[in-house]
């Protein structure tokens, strides 16, 4: 009798373990209607260039006087191809969603092709062992996370542009009528996802991820021919900057992006959340003299209050690129954009932020 007893509380303890091995995976959900969620790509300046830390995230958080939901951090190859487990997890244990920025990359040098984590490569599977692992990892993590392939993938600066992917030429790869460049993108791009999927890292939701400009603004490099398609694409998300140096002198409002953008993005996906994955400007106190809207303070303010106001209703969030960094020996040309850096511009958010408090999604949301 107890020997019966006993089987059979196994075999339902086998049942209740093979029931939640099969659990769907939850997922972060957009927040409700008409509210946003905040953000951050916070950097650490103790740490190597893009890190970022609990600390540097706290810090942000003080200085902004609101919590955030979501913690924008990247994930460099060139300095180590294993999921980056630690990461993500004290950003889950803070309460927060890991969002991470996955880059297939050599260096951080800019403007030329990279032959080791070419398009091409990863098209043809030459790093699939790897992406296996970084998707079990992902999975054996268990908790919703967001991540991105291709970063700004209009924008020539980084190697998976259609540029130095053979550009508008066709018929040297797929479909003869498609530009090769952009094409390579999507098919890398998809490779990347179905390798995961297939791990099973349910946890996953996908980022695909175009600058506002299209650089070169040529046909064949509009950010619509990057797109993988809705099956591989849960969120479109953006990039939009002020001036990123103190030596500019000009450019486009927040505004003046995303506009045209946003217009672009809700024709080619008009069921995806939309997303401001990157946002921000450095203070300039000469150009700012010349025109006051570039200054990091005012061209700041003018986009959350836009963001915040409602302008672009497809958005679902935000998150400001909280970073400093040296461009050449001259103390006066530092890019500094982290808010708690500079009065103004930590005035600007507290004020933002704590005006539209009931618009924020602070706590993610989970389906």
């Amino acid at each position: 009798m107890k020997s019966k007893l006993a089987a059979a509380l196994v075999c339902a303890l086998l049942l209740c373990s093979n029931a939640s091995a099969e659990e769907p995976f939850k997922r972060i959900a957009p927040p409700p209607q008409g509210k946003l969620y905040h953000a951050v790509m916070a950097e650490d300046p103790t740490l190597s260039d893009e890190q970022t830390s609990s600390e540097s995230v706290e810090e942000y958080e003080a200085a902004a006087g609101k919590r955030v939901a979501i913690v924008y951090f990247t994930h460099n190859w060139f300095e180590g191809r294993e999921f980056p487990l630690e990461t993500a997890q004290w950003i889950d244990e803070r309460g927060c969603v890991p969002y991470v920025r996955l880059m297939l990359r050599s260096d951080y040098r800019q403007n030329r092709a990279d032959k080791r984590y070419s398009l091409s490569k990863i098209i043809a599977g030459r790093f699939d062992d790897d992406l296996r692992a970084w998707a079990a990892a992902a999975r054996d993590f268990g908790r919703p996370m967001l991540v991105e392939y291709g970063t700004e993938c209009n924008g020539k600066w980084f190697p998976w542009n259609g540029w130095w992917n053979g550009r508008g030429r066709t018929g040297g790869f797929g479909d003869p009528a498609v530009a090769d460049g952009p094409e390579r993108f999507v098919a890398a791009f998809r490779h990347i996802v179905e390798v995961m999927r297939a791990e099973g890292a349910g946890n996953i939701t996908w980022v695909w991820h175009p600058d506002a400009s299209d650089v070169p603004d040529v046909d064949w490099n509009r950010f619509e021919n990057y797109y993988p398609g809705d099956g591989y694409v849960d969120w479109i998300a953006v990039s939009a900057y002020g001036p990123q140096v103190p030596t500019w002198e000009w450019a486009e409002t927040f505004r003046e992006m995303i506009d045209p953008w946003y217009r672009r993005a809700v024709a080619l996906a008009p069921d995806k959340p939309l997303y401001v994955a990157e946002f921000g400007c450095t203070h300039n106190s000469e150009a700012s003299e010349n025109d006051p809207a570039f200054r990091a303070d005012n061209w700041a303010r003018a986009a959350l209050d836009d963001i915040l106001g409602g302008r672009w209703p497809g958005l679902i969030g935000f998150s400001w690129w909280n970073e400093a960094w040296q461009n050449d020996n001259k103390p006066e040309h530092d890019t500094n954009m982290r808010i708690q850096d500079w009065k103004p511009l930590r005035k600007v958010f507290r004020k933002a932020l704590r005006e539209n408090r009931k618009k924020l999604q602070l706590k993610p949301r989970m389906r």
